[in-house]
């Protein structure tokens, strides 16, 4: 097989991590940002395992899927739409969108856009983008295996969250 003109898991791939190398930089932007402000980071020991998470789950895509196979169209659609979902989940956060819990005590709390619906919207588009981008390329396991430890992430994950809202909210 020929790799020129690239085929489809290629160019989806690297569009793929093309995205997300600049969601992080811009993550790394609105982080200097908070913290500059007086934020302050809360749970930031799971952050390098969700990382790896993240990254394994893109190599696992790559080196367990054969090159040459063709994206089923519906899915690789519902992966476009989540992109969708995923960036107003990141405008309506606006510069308090990042990929770590950053907390500023007077910063107020968002109930917008997305959030009037769902309360941690993000959190149901990755949940929803590690099942179906490996399953448009009729890659079972990957989109299993990392579907269930990525919920394993979460649930650590949004209990900080939860806490740290709480927190804000003046809860006990």
């Amino acid at each position: 097989m020929s790799l020129w003109p690239p085929p489809p898991l290629v160019w989806v791939m690297s569009l793929v991590v093309l995205q997300r190398l600049a969601e992080l930089a811009l993550a790394q932007h609105n982080t200097r940002r908070l913290l500059a402000q007086g934020g302050r980071e809360v749970g930031a020991g799971h952050y390098p395992v969700m990382v790896a998470l993240h990254a394994a789950w893109l190599a696992a895509i790559v080196f367990t899927t054969p090159v040459e196979s063709q994206p089923n169209g519906v899915l690789l659609g519902i992966y476009l739409v989540l992109q969708f979902l995923r960036i107003w989940v990141i405008a309506t956060l606006g510069p308090y969108w990042t990929t770590r819990v950053i907390t500023v005590d007077d910063a107020p709390l968002v109930s917008s856009g997305p959030f009037r619906f769902v309360r941690h919207p993000n959190y149901l588009v990755v949940t929803a983008e590690i099942a179906v981008l490996p399953l448009a390329f009729g890659n079972f396991w990957v989109a299993a295996v990392f579907t269930v430890l990525n919920l394993f992430m979460l649930r650590h994950r949004i209990r900080i969250e939860q806490q740290v809202l709480a927190e804000r909210r003046g809860a006990p």
